[in-house]
Order: C-alpha cells, then sequence, then structure tokens
C-alpha cells in the first residue's frame, strides 16, 4: 500500500460532503449575525464586531493547533495551560531585562518543548494522549504559580501591550494573526505530503507505517504544532491584558477543542480541516457575544454550545456511515 493510497483511505467523507460541511458552517455563522443583529440594537457597531473578532481570534489559533493533534486520533488538554504558563514565561523575561523580540522567541522556543515532550510521552513511553497532557496542564499551572508566587508579573513594554488594541485597516490586530497562522497551517495540511501523513496515522497507524509514514515523528510534529500555536496564543493574551498570570486561559482547552470539533474534525481521527475549527471558534464566540448583549445567563451559554458539540458530532457520525 502506498503513501497515497493510505491518505484516501484516511479521508472518509467524500470532498463533496465537507465542502457542503463548510459552506453549513458558514451559512450559520451569517445566519447568527444576522439573528443578532435584529435583536440587538449594539451587535452591528463597530465596537461590538472587533470585540468579537478579538474574542474568537485566540480561540481560533487554538483550535488549529488542536485540530492537528485531533486529526491524529490524540488530544491536547494542556493548550489552556500552556497559555497562562508562556505568559508567565514572557512576563518573567522582560521584567528580568530580555529584549521584547528574543523574549518572543524564547517563549515559542518553550511551546516547541513542550510539544516535543508531550511527543516523547506518548511514542517513547507509551502513554496515552490524554494522559501526558493532562499532567502537563496540572504541572504548568503548578510551575507557574510557583514562579509568580501565586501573583502576577506586570508587562510594561507599552508597544507590546498595544498590539493587542490596535487596528489595522480597521479590522483588530489579534484577527490578523488568525490570518498568520492559517494561511500556513492550511497549506501544511491540504497541500504538503506531511499534512497527509497526519491524515494516515489518524485513519490507521499500522497501515500508514507499512506505506513508509515516519508515524513517530508525525505524532511529535503534531503536539510541537499545538504548543506553539498555543505559546503564540500566549503571547497575545500577555499583549492583551498586560500581565503574566499562570491561571489565565483555564478551560480554554475545552474550547478550543469545541471550536474544532464544531467545525467538522472527528475526534476519531483522520478527518479535518483548518477553515472548519476557524469558523467553529467563531461560532461560539458569537453565541457568547450574543448572550451578553442580551443579558441571557452565562449557564446558557454552556448549555448551547454544549447542545451543538452533540448536534455536530452526531452528524459527523452519520456522515462517515454515509461515506462508507
Amino acid at each position: 500500500m502506498s503513501v497515497e493510497t493510505a491518505t484516501e483511505t484516511a479521508r472518509v467523507p467524500r470532498k463533496g460532503m465537507n465542502i457542503l460541511f463548510g459552506l453549513t458552517l458558514l451559512g450559520l455563522l451569517l445566519f447568527l449575525w444576522l439573528l443578532l443583529g435584529l435583536a440587538t440594537a449594539s451587535f452591528w457597531t463597530p465596537n461590538n464586531i472587533s470585540n468579537l473578532l478579538r474574542q474568537g481570534a485566540m480561540t481560533a489559533i487554538l483550535a488549529v493547533g488542536q485540530t492537528f493533534v485531533i486529526i491524529t486520533a490524540g488530544i491536547d488538554l494542556s493548550v489552556g495551560a500552556v497559555v497562562g504558563f508562556t505568559s508567565v514565561a514572557l512576563a518573567w523575561l522582560l521584567a528580568h531585562g530580555v529584549p521584547l523580540w528574543p523574549a518572543m522567541a524564547i517563549t515559542l522556543l518553550i511551546g516547541v518543548a513542550i510539544g516535543a515532550f508531550h511527543g516523547f510521552g506518548i511514542v517513547r513511553m507509551g502513554l496515552p494522549p490524554f494522559i501526558i497532557t493532562l499532567a502537563t496542564l496540572t504541572s504548568l499551572r503548578g510551575i507557574g504559580l510557583l514562579i509568580t508566587n501565586g501573583s502576577t508579573i506586570s508587562i510594561s513594554h507599552e508597544g507590546f501591550t498595544q498590539f493587542s488594541r490596535a487596528d489595522f485597516l480597521g479590522i483588530p490586530s489579534l484577527f490578523w494573526m488568525v490570518l498568520v497562522v492559517a494561511v500556513p497551517a492550511y497549506v501544511y495540511l491540504h497541500l504538503s505530503r506531511w499534512g497527509r501523513y497526519l491524515f494516515a496515522v489518524g485513519s490507521n497507524r499500522e497501515a500508514a507505517r507499512l506505506s513508509g509514514v515516519n508515524v513517530d515523528r508525525t505524532i511529535y510534529v503534531a503536539y510541537i504544532l499545538s504548543s506553539t500555536c498555543a505559546a503564540f496564543v500566549g503571547l497575545l493574551l500577555a499583549s492583551r491584558i498586560g500581565i503574566g498570570n499562570a491561571t489565565q486561559a483555564e478551560g480554554w482547552e475545552l474550547q478550543a477543542i469545541a471550536s474544532s470539533v464544531i467545525g467538522g474534525t472527528s475526534l476519531f481521527g483522520a478527518v479535518g480541516s483548518v477553515q472548519g475549527p476557524l469558523l467553529g471558534a467563531f461560532i461560539l464566540a458569537t453565541i457568547n457575544n450574543g448572550a451578553n448583549l442580551m443579558n441571557l445567563n452565562s449557564f446558557w451559554q454552556r448549555i448551547i454550545t454544549g447542545g451543538l458539540i452533540i448536534v455536530i458530532v452526531y452528524f459527523d457520525q452519520l456522515r462517515r456511515r454515509g461515506s462508507r
């Protein structure tokens, strides 16, 4: 069996169905925007739209990174903790006199190292992805709290903190960062052979190995990409709130997983895209934003999100059965 054959086997749903699903998500997002525009007077105001784009941007980047892992039939529960920890790491480096750009580079390398550690735990130690990333989640929170002594570290670099509040061509800079991540991610996942390897590993790990895919390296790459995206979000969060705080981004891993799943990524592996999780993230951001504008109890936001996940996963199962 060739790598190409294994890859085609990995892509269970037909291409046409994936396109239809993507258009359905886009239609759902536009419907929500239209509905909220009619239901509230402030939804379409420039200030609220900018706020919505900023709210969804960081979740969208996390969701893209999470998607690489889920396609391999894995999971990364640590991304929220990585965001909080890397915000602390950046603030600590800046507070100790490290210039901004080297500090940012070191912070991103921390993300790479965390992802490599996850890959080592899964490939060499034989640990389930759920366990190794859950352990990292707990450990990073603790390490971050030790570094800060349970407090926060202020960031005094004005140019850095102003970045998250700035606009370019009338669009928030944080949203432009989504494009900075999404474009190369799309090229990697959909237009390169390494992206095809991810799908092959998620479909059938042994078949991928027999087809010549370096399965271990592919798993390492998936988790490194996920943690690097999380570290990048840590930089953006530090810019937005102006502090390093180990307790920030609690629960963001669930938001990232939910966005990816709503965007059509299958928890069974081998099915996913870059554009789907982006739409999923902004669908969730729109639901949260609309609920806040309508003074809807925050508990309902969670109920709506949970129900949406159930519906999407159910239709994903129907899609998989129908394509066989």
